[in-house]
């Protein structure tokens, strides 16, 4: 590990307090230039005396603003000290976690893996558009039909096509006949560039996309593309339980991945990541933010540097052994699930390495579902999966009585 270690408590607090130190105090600084100012002060007390020990809090009500991208030239000077912060864990994240070099990305914290998404595409349609004169006609989108609404919302915002690349049902693999024939149709119709997004675990069944398969196909038709990595909720426990993936930056053919740290890291919600190679981001610099100190590459513009924070102090207070600890249990959790699942005969989907276990629809009744709170795959009479997520608060105790109640 390069970035990656445990700290104490102490040494976050102090850490933590020295960045917020070389931020700017709107309580103390005169700043008259800039639209902000920390939390109103009227509802959320700056002084409590528990913030002293809380340093996510105490940064949460201290505001600092994150506008634009701190990877890529120059940024609000008002703010470097959280902002440095935020380039030590897309450090960890770029290089420890997902095997890049290291000065060899861009990318921010997002408000969730749909903005990431979505700021993937607009990177790679603007690409196309700056470098090989495409129209936004002969720009389309590859991905799987499992793959996460933020997509079709992405596809739908930009202007270019979406191609669903149908899956087969009981292991949800790629139909590669499938993809090859979409992929001609749509050359022979006009399409030359492509953005593909391959999923690191999908958001119901956890399934895991192989890019190759996408990749193979693309340059056997010898057509332009741009290969995203789709790891909103597996980005924090794929690569810890495989470490054998090659799904991450060390693959010259990945060019952007997206993570969100509100699932399995357990941050606030609205804490996504967006990682990219170095020499794309720059394809959605927005020249016309001109009083913004390096302009800005976001789709967001303003975002808070607290969700940086607490991101920092996650990675930090389990280190890299104690976060592969957490995953192992989580692991173990779910075969003992799968082996009960096993014994009544009940038919499920689980990806190897992940900790999603989704139940077809004809073993679950409506009120076991309601009592447990499974998600369905569809909200209506269609419904053919349940899905069961073993996250932190799922333990063992809890599996068990839902094995009873299936029992019965």
């Amino acid at each position: 590990m390069k970035f990656w270690k445990k700290l104490t408590h102490q040494q976050l607090q102090d850490r933590i307090n020295q960045a917020l130190l070389e931020n700017v105090d709107f309580s103390k600084d005169t700043s008259l230039g800039y639209p902000a100012s920390k939390l109103d002060e009227k509802v959320f007390y700056s002084d409590a005396p528990f913030l002293k020990d809380a340093p996510s809090l105490k940064t949460f009500v201290a505001n600092p603003n994150h506008i634009g991208c701190h990877t890529y030239g120059t940024s609000e000077k008002a703010f470097k000290g959280t902002q440095e912060i935020e380039r030590e864990v897309l450090d960890i994240l770029a290089t420890d976690v997902f095997k890049g070099e290291p000065n060899a990305f861009d990318g921010y914290i997002a408000p969730g893996g749909t903005e990431a998404n979505i700021q993937a595409m607009w990177i790679f349609r603007n690409f196309f558009q700056n470098n090989l004169n495409a129209k936004n006609s002969e720009i389309a989108i590859l991905a799987s039909s499992d793959t996460h609404y933020s997509i079709p919302k992405g596809s739908n915002l930009l202007g270019i096509d979406l191609l669903s690349i149908p899956v087969i049902f009981e292991n949800r693999k790629i139909d590669v006949t499938a993809l090859e024939n979409i992929i001609i149709t749509a050359k022979e119709a006009g399409k030359k560039y492509f953005i593909v997004i391959a999923n690191m675990a999908t958001t119901m069944f956890g399934s895991v996309d192989n890019p190759t398969v996408y990749t193979d196909i693309l340059e056997k038709h010898d057509l332009s593309y741009k290969l995203h990595i789709d790891g909103a909720y597996g980005g924090f426990v794929y690569p810890f339980s495989n470490r054998n993936s090659t799904i991450n930056f060390s693959n010259p053919k990945i060019s952007s991945i997206t993570i969100d740290a509100h699932k399995m890291l357990q941050a606030p919600y609205g804490t996504g990541v967006f990682l990219c190679r170095k020499g794309l981001i720059e394809n959605v610099l927005t020249k016309e933010a001109e009083y913004v100190e390096g302009m800005d590459l976001t789709l967001c513009g303003s975002r808070s540097g607290a969700n940086a924070i607490a991101v920092y102090m996650i990675l930090m207070t389990y280190g890299p052994y104690g976060w592969i600890e957490k995953i192992k249990v989580l692991l173990m959790r779910t075969e003992w699930f799968c082996n009960a699942l096993d014994k009544l005969n009940i038919q499920y989907f689980r990806e190897e390495n992940m900790n999603i276990v989704t139940i077809r629809s004809e073993y679950i009744k409506p009120e076991i579902a309601a009592q447990f709170d499974l998600v369905p795959e569809q909200h209506n009479d269609q419904n053919k999966w349940y899905k069961v997520v073993i996250m932190d608060h799922v333990e063992i105790d809890n599996l068990m009585q839902l094995i009873d109640a299936l029992k019965k």
